[in-house]
């Protein structure tokens, strides 16, 4: 119980209207519950109320603190007890509230400065009947301030998105940056579920936010891939993503109010990490591959060696054919001239290692205008897709082009050495693949060279032994 009940001063502030004997207790319990220090004066500037977080902050009781005139001689220094005096009771006089710093003397004698708002405690009739006065240490204001600052520029200038999920899972407040990442408006996200905002990836987010909630925040940043709707249409990120389990701190034990999730877009620089390590792959396989070539005796072989190598984490399917007339310099073929005979495959079936065919030296049945025969009469790299079809019109169009049924995307690059045109070597992938795009062209072309050079020289040695 306060002491502005045992001392029975209530009625400073306002007669207890309630009409019922616990009202005073009331008001005594809601004081000495409040988290900021309180203390009030009436007209003449008497202490009539003093709570507990006061007491806390200084020192002094209550029995100590109620009935003196002020803080003179016991909560301020003598010189400065006029000085703060007058500026808390000129709070009677002033409309709203003031807000001033002070420098209070602790029981022990110590000095803390503290941080005040002031109003003036009107009577029944209207008129100041004394002043209240909340106060806390400035380096706690300081802290509340900093954090309410910390949470606008969160949401208004952060370069990272930021956004509060409820525990049902939807956004509750977002900032300008996540709203644009997401692809929408700062108030049309609110309250909507995260399916309607992401195409994909939205199970894995939402497993990671309802193990926040569960477990707590996860030691380190979680980068996930997502495809957002946009009115462009959908685009694939990559968000390194931080989470926060949020709890009130009004109650006993934590209550969860949701998740702070806080992401970074990281397309740009993880697809600079995957293309630096696909890089870093194919060269390793180069060198594998130039290294085992150079253990073969046959030179066909060390050819199957390079496609074999080349083979790995590029295409599902490979194949080289050899024009089957004597090579000429370039432009000697003319259109439907041009007639190749499969050299080597990968096994149709199973996956193993290149087989050298074509013994016969009968042609492969290529229809007109087939990419093989296009790279070869062109002297270039040629690419081609069965493009967004059904799966059996897929297989007809791979089928037509004498290729294995499950391939969808090809490449095409000329064998050359010695400025003549060997053939050809055709890369295939199957639909789980992503279609040849420029990178997957240089690496193809690289290893066209070297398997033009195990070819040119496999002739060489051919031609010296019949001689």
């Amino acid at each position: 119980m306060s002491a502005s009940r045992r001392s029975g001063t209530t009625d400073e502030l306002g007669p207890d209207e309630s009409g019922e004997p616990g009202g005073s207790d009331l008001l005594a319990a809601l004081l000495d519950g409040m988290d900021a220090a309180l203390c009030a004066f009436d007209a003449d500037g008497v202490v009539t109320h003093w709570n507990r977080e006061a007491e806390r902050i200084l020192g002094w009781t209550a029995a100590e603190a109620v009935g003196r005139h002020g803080f003179a001689g016991w909560a301020v220094r003598s010189a400065d007890a006029e000085e703060v005096q007058a500026r808390l009771m000129s709070a009677m006089r002033a409309p709203g509230r003031q807000v001033h710093e002070f420098a209070l003397v602790t029981k022990g004698g110590g000095r803390v400065l503290v941080r005040t708002q002031s109003a003036a405690v009107r009577g029944p009739d209207g008129k100041p009947a004394g002043v209240y006065c909340a106060f806390s240490e400035v380096h706690a204001q300081i802290d509340l301030e900093r954090s309410i600052a910390l949470s606008e520029a969160l949401f208004e200038d952060a370069s990272w998105g930021v956004v509060l999920v409820d525990a049902d899972l939807r956004p509750a407040v977002v900032n300008a940056h996540a709203a644009r990442a997401l692809g929408v408006g700062r108030t049309s996200v609110l309250g909507r579920p995260l399916g309607e905002l992401l195409a994909q990836g939205v199970e894995e987010l939402e497993a990671a936010l309802t193990h926040v909630l569960a477990e707590g925040a996860p030691p380190a940043p979680a980068e996930m891939w997502v495809t957002v709707r946009t009115r462009e249409g959908e685009k694939r990120r990559c968000w390194r993503s931080g989470f926060l389990r949020l709890a009130s701190p009004l109650a006993e034990e934590p209550v969860p109010l949701g998740v702070g999730w806080l992401f970074e877009d990281v397309t740009e620089a993880k697809h600079g990490e995957q293309e630096a390590a696909l890089l870093r792959f194919r060269t390793n396989q180069l060198h594998r591959a130039a290294r085992a070539a150079a253990e073969c005796e046959d030179p066909a072989e060390a050819a199957t060696v390079h496609l074999d190598f080349a083979l790995a984490g590029f295409a599902d399917h490979a194949l080289v054919d050899r024009v089957a007339d004597r090579p000429r310099a370039d432009g000697a073929e003319g259109p439907g001239l041009v007639r190749l005979v499969r050299l080597a495959a990968t096994p149709a079936g199973a996956p193993g290692p290149s087989l050298l065919t074509g013994a016969a030296g009968l042609p492969v049945r290529y229809p007109e205008g087939h990419p093989a025969l296009q790279c070869v009469e062109r002297g270039g790299t040629v690419r081609a897709d069965a493009g967004s079809v059904a799966a059996e019109r897929a297989r007809e169009w791979a089928l037509e082009r004498q290729w294995p049924g499950d391939a969808v995307h090809a490449l095409c690059a000329v064998l050359r050495s010695r400025g003549r045109t060997l053939g050809v070597v055709t890369f295939l992938r199957g639909p789980g693949r992503s279609r040849f795009e420029r990178s997957d062209t240089a690496y193809a072309e690289d290893v066209a060279v070297r398997i033009a050079t195990a070819l040119d020289l496999a002739e060489t040695a051919r031609e010296r032994a019949t001689e």
